[in-house]
This record gives structure tokens, C-alpha cells and sequence, in this order.
């Protein structure tokens, strides 16, 4: 960032590869939005500025296209597979600069989103004398024991502890080493503990606030936080040709004429489509599914559909319902509207009841009342998942 000095080389690994189901939903954690943007956004883009190389973003196998879509337009990383555990993931990652033996690594929980920049030099500071780092915070309530019944059993002393943050700092070798002969029989909840089983010493440096790990759904609320609602439209046209397949809402109709386009050319898929990805700002089918691309040559527009609403609830959102017109002189939509409702339905998630499917003419005006084509209007609603 301009005006800052330079900091010290170091690699940095972001574990990104939990469930975080904590939060509620189908999707992790950390690929919802906070503040405006993916919740890993955050600290990736503070790496990425501080000058963190290589950057390692460790994520499960089931992740990379939410991983894609939350960290769309960023280079100067590269995903990794984890594991089964944290420490596992984070061995993973270790092992994926292993050839680049940088000196310092630090290790972030993609779940901490907030990242101050003096944390990282403080942390960085530490490693001149130390071979480990951590940002901590003093415990400012009371601590009680707790007995398997429930009942007090007695006090701990609050002076003596403090709360552990992430990222965490390391020699990279050591850091290395520790994990590589962990004998795993315990779980590691940060890779302070990992290093401290080898015997060698970590330090304390001052965390920050800034730094508090999103747990629960309330933590991702607050005065900067995204819109609860987000809208969006969606239009498209296409033309009524002899010799083409009539696909609207996912459904073939009997027609003497079909819509001509690169795919089954659904022009009611398409707006909804557009409507969705407009209410994210994600751009257009277009961005997603370009014509000059051979492979979507008659493909099902189910396809781009699923695939918007995938990108919805990456982005932290479910939709709530949908409003789709269809414009046309023929055929007539209302005999195949249940079917076409129910395929909406299915293919997006919703009830029947949240999907509306209405048909208009143009009076005979205009190259739909003069039957060359098909247009469709759609709005849809979104409602954030926290």
C-alpha cells in the first residue's frame, strides 16, 4: 500500500479448508460476503499488499469454485488441497513452498477477516529472536472451572491466560519440522502448539480487536456489513426460426418454430439468469457463458441457471422469489405455466409458490406481436443467508 514501508520477505498460508458451517447454510464461512466482499477477501488482499510470496490458499476439494468466485480478479496465489484436520491442511500447505524455503511463514484463519497491518510487522519483529510469534489478548472477564455436572468447581486465573489470534508466525523450517513429525494423536487447534511440542519457544506480541474470528451467523451483521435484500432484472430476446426447438423455463414445447441462439436459446432461463447475476453484480451470461465458446454450442440454459444461483450463494445469498414474464404472440404459455413453474422451481431451489411465471402479447406490435421472436423480462429477489 502507498506510504507504507517495504516489510520483511515472508510467505503466508491462509486455511480456508473447514466446513464453517457454524455460520448457517449450505455454504462456508468464509466464502460468504462481510463488508462488501468474501469474507477470505479480506485478509488475501492485506497478504497480497503486504507483499506475502508465495501465498497459499489452503482449501477442500469440494470448495475450489466458491474458492474462484470469492477471490475472482486477485492473482499472485495458488490453492491447495487440505486435509482432514487443520494440522493436516496446514502440513499441506507447508509442504506446497517447501521447494521455495522461505524464512518466515505466517498461518491465517481465512475466518479472521480483519487484518491490521501492524500485526503482521509486530509478528514479524518476533522471529529476529524467536522461532514462533503469536498476536494475543488479555482476558478482561472472570474464568470459572466447570465440573462434568455443571457446577462451578472453581476459578482460574485470568492474568495467566490470554486469547490466541491468528496469523501466527514462524521460522519456516521449524514450522516445517514440527509438522511433519506431529504424531497426531492429539488435535491441534493452532500451529503455536504444533511448535511448542518440539520444545522451542513462542513468543507473545500484542494482537488487535480488529482481529475477531466470524463464528456465528451475528457475527457477520454489522454497520458495514452487505444488504440484507439485493434485486436485480434480467431481459433477453430471441428470434422464432423454423427448424429450431421451442425450450422455455427448461421446458420443450410443441411449436412449429424454435428460438434460434448459441445454446437451446431458453429466453426465459436467460432473463432470470441475468436477473440473478445482476443482483450480485456479477454480469451477464455473457461473462459466464461467452457465444464465441464452442463447448456451450446447444447447451441446456439449465446449466447457466444452477450456475448463477451456485454464485448467489457463494456470495452469501438464497433467493426469495422469482417474477418472470413472457412475451409472446404464440404459442400460448398458460397450458404449459405449471410445468414450467415446477422446472423453475426445482432448478433454483424455491416453492412453487416463490416462482411466478405470467405471460403477455404486444397487441400485435413490434417483432414479438409480428411473431419473429420471444422476449422475456424477469426480476428476482435475494435475501442475504446470515
Amino acid at each position: 500500500m502507498a506510504g507504507q514501508a517495504p516489510l520483511p520477505p515472508f510467505a503466508a498460508i491462509v486455511v480456508a479448508a473447514g466446513k464453517g458451517l457454524r455460520v448457517g447454510g449450505d455454504v462456508p464461512k468464509q466464502f460468504l460476503e462481510w463488508r462488501g466482499q468474501s469474507l477470505i477477501r479480506h485478509s488475501v488482499v492485506e497478504f497480497i499488499d503486504a507483499g506475502a510470496s508465495p501465498l497459499i490458499i489452503v482449501i477442500s476439494d469440494q470448495a475450489e469454485a466458491y474458492a474462484r468466485s470469492a477471490l475472482k480478479g486477485l492473482t499472485g496465489f495458488t490453492f491447495v488441497i487440505g486435509g482432514a484436520t487443520r494440522q493436516e491442511s496446514v502440513c499441506a500447505g507447508l509442504e506446497a513452498i517447501s521447494d521455495n524455503s522461505p524464512e518466515h511463514v505466517l498461518i491465517h484463519d481465512a475466518a479472521r477477516p480483519d487484518l491490521p497491518r501492524a500485526v503482521i510487522e509486530r509478528l514479524l519483529g518476533a522471529l529476529e529472536t524467536h522461532p514462533g510469534a503469536i498476536p494475543t489478548l488479555p482476558v478482561v472477564d472472570s474464568l470459572a472451572l466447570v465440573g462434568d455436572d455443571g457446577i462451578m468447581a472453581g476459578n482460574a486465573e485470568r492474568e495467566a491466560l490470554r486469547r490466541v489470534q491468528t496469523p501466527q508466525a514462524f521460522r519456516f523450517g521449524e514450522i516445517l519440522s514440527a509438522h511433519r513429525t506431529w504424531n497426531g494423536e492429539t488435535n491441534a487447534s493452532d500451529d503455536s502448539q504444533v511448535l511448542a511440542a518440539t520444545g522451542a519457544s513462542v513468543t507473545l506480541v500484542q494482537g488487535d480487536e480488529r482481529l475477531k474470528k466470524i463464528t456465528f451467523a451475528e457475527d457477520l451483521m454489522d454497520n458495514n456489513c452487505a444488504p440484507i435484500f439485493r434485486v436485480g432484472q434480467g431481459f433477453d430476446v430471441h428470434r422464432l426460426v423454423v427448424g429450431e426447438e421451442l425450450w422455455l423455463c427448461g421446458v420443450k414445447l410443441d411449436h412449429d418454430k424454435g428460438l434460434a441462439g448459441h445454446s437451446d436459446a431458453d429466453v426465459a432461463l436467460h432473463a432470470i439468469t441475468d436477473a440473478v447475476l445482476g443482483a450480485i453484480g456479477e454480469g451477464d451470461i455473457g461473462t459466464h457463458f461467452p457465444p464465441s465458446d464452442a463447448k456451450w454450442a446447444g447447451a441446456r440454459s439449465a446449466k447457466f441457471l444452477e450456475h448463477a444461483v451456485k454464485l448467489a450463494n457463494a456470495a452469501g445469498y438464497a433467493l426469495g422469489n422469482i417474477d418472470l414474464t413472457i412475451i409472446c404472440e404464440a404459442p400460448k404459455i398458460g397450458p404449459h405455466r405449471p410445468a414450467m413453474r415446477g422446472e423453475v422451481a426445482r432448478l433454483t431451489g424455491l416453492s412453487e409458490k416463490a416462482v411466478s411465471i405470467k405471460a403477455t402479447t404486444t397487441e400485435k406490435l413490434g417483432f414479438t406481436g409480428r411473431g419473429e421472436g420471444i422476449a422475456a423480462q424477469a426480476i428476482v429477489s435475494l435475501q442475504s443467508n446470515a
